[in-house]
């Protein structure tokens, strides 16, 4: 049966078929293994070569004196370590492990069947192995199961490589963490028995011919996070200056300070990151809830810039009545973190894509898009309701005209806009907030002076005690 099945593949590329071809071979050879497998009061080896796939079996009873962990490997392509002892312990002291290698299965199973981006290149640099406990009820390694998987073609630059699980219609990365990788092999961990290899994930965006944007990202991402310090260093000089210090501001900036940071650092290590799928999943979560924290402090900015504007003759003492800093904190992080929990809570396996960050399926995406549009919303409300309020006072004290201009200029290269908009708001909150503020330049100026009289004092004494 398996061989026909084999025969007809060259038929068809039909996905569907495919599938259920592969699993058909899956389940027939699960079957005659376990059939071969029987009792024994100690231990023995049994080793089945057929053309395409190569079967060794291991088998342990109550009196055997093997007290370490068995070493599988009668192929080149694959080796498995695992400690059958622990399992037999729970199993009335006998337990059995197949080790199947399937030469051709990857053709079958094949790596279309992992679902990424569209613009991922994606192969398996492995043959396919299939591990079992027959004749057992156990569905669970006792501990981590360690395989390794030599690679049959080169690791292309750039390049991450993830360890696999094939779950009836896929590949998945559950249950399976890749521990160490080398140059012609790498060791893969997985916790329960099934069918396994090594997927090779490649992104042309990675590839020279995007260096460039690459470059442009990381510059444009390393001068925003210097005008973001520049910002939390302004404001912590400016600490007793009420006029200048702004709470929403200061945490505005610390949000996408430590947003930006980690981004820049996930991308710079993303082939090193996305092969820990548990990894990439906290990074992305912890992602999630800093880019909320920043658009929900962006609204509260908005809402104080509006109370301000509202009561323009009582400027600071109905910002302190209405809203204080221990006020403001509990909304700028509560609200994120419960956004982040109910996400995580409903999707836990929303978190952790090629990129480290939310995954597009069953619409997660949208516990980030959701929030950050009905933000964005509200600000652009209170944009013009603010625009219609200053422009009502400003008629009021018969002020002779006021122009709003709004240029807007549409690139085709969106991508490189979208990069340098998001990667410099702190330069714009840097312009904005402290270098055309008054206040702040007065700030500065007398922190300079005052500098600049304890460096002449210094001198001065200097030259007195030298005489």
């Amino acid at each position: 049966m398996m061989f026909n099945i084999t025969k007809n593949l060259q038929y068809t590329n039909n996905s569907d078929a495919l599938i259920t071809y592969g699993n058909t071979i899956l389940k027939v050879t699960v079957k005659l293994v376990s059939a071969l497998v029987k009792t024994t009061e100690t231990n023995y080896s049994m080793y089945i070569p057929l053309n395409g796939l190569d079967i060794q079996v291991f088998a342990v009873g109550p009196n055997t004196s093997i007290n370490e962990v068995i070493h599988l490997e009668r192929s080149n392509n694959a080796w498995m370590e695992i400690d059958l002892i622990k399992i037999s312990q729970k199993n009335n002291g006998s337990a059995a492990v197949a080790f199947m290698i399937y030469t051709n299965m990857s053709s079958m199973l094949n790596s279309i069947l992992f679902n990424t981006s569209n613009n991922t290149v994606k192969t398996i640099i492995s043959t396919v192995v299939s591990a079992t406990l027959p004749k057992t009820n156990i569905t669970q390694f006792t501990e981590p199961v360690n395989i390794t998987l030599r690679h049959n073609t080169n690791v292309a630059p750039n390049s991450a490589l993830i360890c696999v699980e094939w779950k009836e219609t896929g590949w998945t990365v559950d249950g399976c963490t890749i521990i160490e990788s080398h140059s012609s092999y790498s060791v893969c961990s997985y916790v329960h028995p099934s069918t396994f290899a090594l997927l090779m994930l490649t992104n042309p965006s990675m590839g020279d011919n995007s260096s460039p944007l690459l470059l442009l990202n990381t510059v444009a991402m390393t001068v925003g996070l210097v005008f973001l310090s520049l910002n939390l260093l302004t404001f912590a000089l400016c600490l007793r200056n009420m006029r200048v210090t702004n709470v929403a501001q200061i945490n505005l900036c610390v949000s996408l300070l430590l947003a930006h940071l980690l981004f820049l650092l996930t991308q710079q290590f993303l082939q090193y990151l996305q092969p820990i799928q548990a990894a990439c999943a906290i990074i992305a979560g912890i992602l999630h809830f800093l880019f909320l924290s920043s658009f929900v402090w962006m609204f509260i900015d908005a809402g104080l810039i509006f109370i301000v504007v509202k009561n323009l003759t009582k400027i600071r003492s109905k910002h302190v009545e209405v809203l204080n800093w221990k006020c403001l904190s509990i909304i700028g992080y509560l609200i994120p973190m419960i956004v982040v929990s109910v996400s995580a809570g409903l999707v836990p396996e929303g978190y952790g894509s090629e990129q480290c960050w939310l995954k597009m399926d069953k619409g997660f995406i949208w516990s980030f898009l959701g929030p950050v549009s009905l933000i964005l919303a509200s600000n652009l409300i209170l944009f013009f309701i603010i625009l219609l309020i200053l422009t009502s006072t400003l008629k009021r004290i018969k002020s002779d005209f006021l122009k709003v201009k709004e240029p807007m200029n549409r690139s085709k290269v969106v991508e490189i806009l979208f990069l340098i908009l998001n990667s410099q708001q702190g330069t714009f909150i840097f312009l904005v907030h402290c270098v055309f503020n008054q206040e702040v330049r007065q700030e500065y100026r007398r922190i300079w002076r005052s500098l600049l009289k304890k460096k002449v004092d210094s001198m001065l004494m200097s030259q007195s005690s030298g005489k």
